[in-house]
């Protein structure tokens, strides 16, 4: 009698939630892409706010998506993700691979399945980015209360870090992280940029220069926006978010604030820019890759992510000092550089989609390797 055919392999794909499409889920988006027929799962879920390609599959969610209103204030919901994410059922999978930067990466696997991290991530608000968002300046005199409640959280981060069987970081800045936090080693594949869809304009005609981001207070953009005074330079900024008004009551006539705009219209905005800034530390920043994508220099913090992304003299400028002057010296100095945009798009091509999804594959195949007893 023929033994029975084994049961395929089913993988389960966790990430925090999904609100809209950014940085972590154009990553997702990749690796829905290997696994089509996987489940998602996300703490909360708004229909339509991701791509086609993530809500192939119905989106499992968390006891917190049933709350009223819960899409519009989620984020102060952070004491209750541990037992959120800890109640999905995974017992059916085989593979489970979380994206995560705040609580996925935590989920209880059953015993025989295997579990990769892709981590943008560890959780910023509990360990180093604390006063970004919950300082005393945010929040007032509630930031005590902050304090002690995510002291408790980043308590639960580390000793939730065992559940992962193998961690892979965004960039060897975030591999460090999870180092001095968890403990434990990464690989690093870097995630991916759309490099077919941003690249250079046969004729760029702006002169200006550009920050594309989330406007929040890390981000420093506030910096941008002095140095671009003293260098007597125009900006852009393309985001939204919540530092924005307090950002365009410090922003002179040299500002203009674009809002949310289509993806065709960021690409234009790169493709004309002078160059594009970095003024905060990135875990690993997109926004400069898809810049170089595109032709363009990148002038950036010499920290984080950047120190991996931006090659100092021949893709842009790292400027060592977080300081409106240190960028408005590099600003000034674009005019007597020359930088090859067909050198600086070949740069970028190292952070394709391909690239992304080959590396994962190299790291699923790795962790699910079966384990060579050498011992005699």
């Amino acid at each position: 009698m023929p033994s029975p055919s084994p049961r395929a392999r089913r993988v389960a794909l966790v990430h925090d939630w999904l609100t809209g499409m950014r940085g972590g889920e154009r990553a997702l988006e990749a690796i829905c892409e290997l696994f089509p027929e996987a489940a998602r799962f996300a703490l909360i879920h708004i229909p339509g706010s991701v791509s086609p390609a993530i809500e192939a599959q119905p989106i499992r969610t968390s006891f917190l998506q049933r709350l009223p209103g819960v899409t519009r204030y989620y984020r102060p919901l952070l004491p209750f993700f541990p037992t959120a994410i800890e109640q999905f059922d995974l017992d059916d999978f085989d593979l489970i691979i979380s994206t995560s930067h705040c609580a996925a990466k935590s989920v209880v696997a059953p015993g025989r399945a295997k579990h990769l991290c892709y981590c943008f991530t560890p959780m910023r608000y509990a360990w180093d980015q604390f006063p970004a968002y919950f300082g005393s300046h945010r929040v007032g005199t509630a930031s005590g209360i902050f304090r002690w409640g995510l002291s408790a959280m980043a308590r639960w981060d580390v000793s939730t870090a065992h559940r992962v069987d193998r961690y892979v970081a965004i960039s060897q800045y975030v591999a460090t992280r999870i180092g001095r936090y968890y403990n434990r080693e990464a690989s690093i594949v870097y995630p991916p940029v759309d490099t077919t869809f941003f690249h250079p304009s046969a004729s760029p005609k702006g002169a200006y220069c550009l920050i594309v981001s989330a406007l929040v207070p890390y981000k420093r953009i506030d910096l941008a926006i002095r140095a671009c005074a003293q260098a007597n330079v125009p900006l852009r900024i393309v985001g939204t978010g919540p530092d924005r008004n307090r950002l365009q009551e410090m922003a002179g006539a040299h500002v203009e604030f674009l809002g949310s705009v289509s993806d065709e219209e960021v690409r234009r905005a790169y493709q004309d820019a002078t160059a594009v800034l970095l003024p905060g530390t990135e875990d690993f920043g997109i926004a400069p890759v898809e810049a170089q994508a595109c032709g363009r220099p990148v002038i950036a913090l010499a920290h984080g992510g950047a120190r991996e992304t931006v090659i100092d003299g021949q893709t842009g400028f790292l400027v060592s000092e977080a300081t409106a002057t240190a960028f408005a010296d590099a600003i000034r100095r674009l005019p007597q550089s020359s930088f090859a945009p067909e050198i600086i798009r070949q740069h970028a091509l190292r952070f394709s989609r391909e690239q992304f999804q080959t590396g994962l594959r190299r790291e699923i195949d790795a962790l699910e390797a079966p384990v060579v007893d050498t011992r005699p």
